[in-house]
């Protein structure tokens, strides 16, 4: 590619030609609109900060970087998951422990339902490192499963946390709220 002012104008240019098939190859990949849109954006982001040497191999460069951050992106989802459905099933199986009435277990079951629910509406990022830390994982080892720095894990997941906890609080008013208006009915009102 070419040094000095030619640079974004040939960006413009690589970007309106190649980026409908970029786009159209990682969805798919992945099956996620959003996530094709957001990670299209992240390979002309390092088609721009890191571009090949000749110009008549763009084509397969993007493919092969597309090809890499899709693939890194469903990995993550994947293991986002598996984290997911084996917290769920350390919880259960903690609690299975005691024997609670009946309920305190119906209470449970809805306060598992709602985390449940809650982490599902945070974002994968968000969820993963959450779940990491629930499991024991040190700052280091949650950076390199995030592949972020380590330095920005602690406000990582602090804000995550904030996330979940407004989210977890809607969830419970969005429940109250329910309830209060199945109870008038019971009244009469």
């Amino acid at each position: 590619m070419e040094e000095g002012a030619q640079v974004p104008e040939l960006f413009q240019r690589l970007f309106r030609e190649y980026y409908p098939g970029v786009a159209r190859k990682l969805y798919a990949l992945t099956g996620d609109y959003a996530a094709s849109e957001d990670l299209a954006q992240e390979v002309f982001l390092r088609l721009y900060r890191s571009h090949p040497e000749r110009l008549d191999t763009v084509g397969a460069w993007l493919h092969r970087v597309l090809t890499r951050v899709g693939y890194d992106y469903l990995r993550q989802r994947s293991s986002g998951k598996a984290l997911l459905e084996k917290e769920t099933a350390r919880v259960a199986a903690w609690s299975e422990g005691a024997a609670p009435s009946g309920e305190a277990e119906v209470i449970r079951e809805w306060e598992i339902d709602v985390v449940r629910r809650v982490l599902q509406k945070l974002t994968d990022r968000d969820r993963t490192a959450l779940l990491l830390r629930e499991e024991g994982y040190s700052y280091e080892e949650i950076a390199l499963r995030l592949e972020v720095n380590p330095k920005i894990v602690g406000t990582l997941l602090a804000r995550a946390e904030e996330r979940l906890k407004k989210k977890y609080g809607q969830e419970e008013e969005r429940h109250d709220g329910l309830r209060s208006e199945a109870d008038r009915r019971d009244a009469g009102f």
